[in-house]
């Protein structure tokens, strides 16, 4: 029963695939640590698309819902159906974090196909979207089990890692499989848009600038139905932890 070596490694191999990176990148040196300029830029963006179209929701409400408002009840609503479907009836403190989850990573996605890429020059490489960075997707993906643990123990106390041992036999592989849900979680949106990206730039470099551009929209409705994935599966997951079975 290996079980600590193999964690202590499969944390070691998140670190080590943090240093991956495709093409040229710019950095900011911030004390000792080293930090990708172009993925924050882009978050901060993203960020405040997010904040300002929240601004903009709430702000001055109407009786009878105007276009932008309606607009964004059907997304309150879609992302309330989605946390209810995947929880259950406990659902409600969690439509925050879902729909957080979803929506960063819905407009992040499609930040990397929409948003100009000269729109702010840097020294060094291009804007790109922040979840085809490893960073960002394995902390998502930590976020994410944070939050079923999170979830697990406010209801069920300690009694909560009871589920390890249900059978003792698997309790190696009961406790290997929290180490390889943000695994799993963070590889399958980086692999996804990483690829989608790569393609993008690889057909613009080779053919006239229309032929990348049916590509370009099946990269948009890939980028929506990972956004839609992950938040599943971490809705998923919470619900879960709380019921306490697999």
């Amino acid at each position: 029963m290996n079980v600590l070596p193999c964690s202590v490694n499969t944390l070691k191999g998140l670190y080590d695939i943090s240093g991956v990176e495709v093409g040229q990148h710019f950095y900011w040196q911030r004390g000792g640590f080293q930090v990708h300029a172009q993925v924050l830029i882009t978050s901060w963006v993203v960020i405040a698309i997010l904040l300002g179209s929240a601004v903009i929701a709430v702000r001055n409400p109407q009786t009878i819902l105007t276009n932008g408002q309606n607009f964004f009840e059907h997304v309150l609503e879609f992302i309330r159906d989605l946390s209810k479907t995947q929880i259950g009836e406990e659902y409600g403190p969690w439509v925050p974090f879902i729909g957080t989850m979803f929506l960063f990573i819905f407009v992040s996605n499609w930040s990397g196909a929409l948003l100009p890429r000269k729109i702010i020059q840097l020294p060094h490489g291009e804007l790109a979207a922040p979840t085809n960075d490893i960073n960002t997707t394995v902390a998502l993906a930590l976020l994410t089990s944070v939050a079923y643990f999170y979830a697990g123990l406010s209801k069920k106390g300690l009694g909560y890692f009871g589920k390890y041992i249900q059978p003792t036999i698997l309790l190696p592989i009961n406790i290997l499989e929290d180490f390889t849900k943000p695994l799993s979680l963070s590889f399958r949106l980086f692999g996804n848009i990483l690829a989608d990206e790569l393609v993008v730039v690889v057909l613009v470099s080779l053919v006239p600038s229309v032929v990348p551009i049916p590509v370009m929209f099946l990269g948009l409705f890939t980028s929506g139905i990972q956004a839609l994935i992950f938040a599943t599966l971490a809705a998923a997951y919470i619900g879960e932890s709380m019921e306490g079975h697999h």
